[in-house]
């Protein structure tokens, strides 16, 4: 799996997304370098040079090379959860799985997405030696695209082995009493994530544009989950918003 998946601004297919391996670094700015892949952001109040992302394995650092802003990091998840890189500042580390960037421009704020997918584990507790395993299917409980994968999951969890999958409106109103805020536009974001997440191959059945049919990508993600038990009966409890029921 690719260590950090940087996603540009106005991104509208993973075709558009960078891939980083541990080491590797993506400077991003107003006008691209002379070597090697670069993120631009094309604004006139973007430093030419503005700052780099490093992948390290599970995390990733963010470098500010502004001699005057500071830039924000924000956890498009959490409750206003953000961590601030001054101008200067290099490899501060980033915590969260899911990330924005948010640059001052001007009388404006621009953003791209930072995903740090991957997830390792030692072998056994004591195990110390080598390198540590990669988990396969790294999913977290507690995240809401895990909450999306239940939702897809749910009438066949429920003994309907032949249930057609819900729409995006079902999904919408399967999540709301435990994500108020969520919309066609969100469910549809977390399900290209945990197709990213869960190393889903390109699939067939495309549109003309090149891009997979939602569906297909649904049903590709349901029967992956249902086969390896990567979501159960009890994690329907996330539904209502209980997650005390759920291991």
């Amino acid at each position: 799996m690719h260590s950090i998946i940087v996603v540009p601004m106005h991104s509208t297919c993973p075709d558009d997304h960078i891939h980083l391996e541990p080491g590797d670094s993506l400077p991003f700015g107003r006008t691209a370098g002379p070597y090697g892949p670069h993120l631009t952001v094309a604004h006139e109040g973007v430093s030419r040079t503005a700052g780099e992302i490093t992948a390290a394995g599970a995390y990733w650092r963010l470098s500010n090379l502004s001699s005057a802003q500071t830039y924000a990091v924000e956890n498009p998840e959490g409750a206003g959860e953000h961590i601030k890189v001054a101008p200067g500042r290099l490899d501060a580390p980033v915590p969260f799985e899911f990330a924005r960037v948010v640059l001052p421009a001007g009388n404006e704020l621009l953003s791209f997405d930072v995903w740090a997918p991957r997830h390792d584990f030692l072998d056994r507790v004591g195990q110390r030696d080598g390198a540590p395993t990669t988990c396969a299917f790294p999913l977290d409980r507690g995240k809401r695209y895990f909450h999306v994968l239940v939702a897809l999951c749910a009438a066949r969890l429920r003994g309907e082995p032949h249930a057609p999958l819900p729409t995006a409106e079902e999904l919408v109103e399967q999540l709301r009493p435990m994500w108020p805020a969520v919309s066609r536009a969100s469910v549809a974001w977390n399900i290209d994530y945990l197709a990213v997440k869960l190393r889903l191959k390109p699939a067939p059945d495309t549109v003309p544009s090149g891009g997979p049919r939602l569906n297909g990508k649904k049903e590709r993600l349901v029967s992956l989950a249902l086969r390896f038990d990567l979501v159960r009966e009890d994690d329907l409890a996330l539904l209502n918003g209980n997650r005390s029921l759920v291991r």
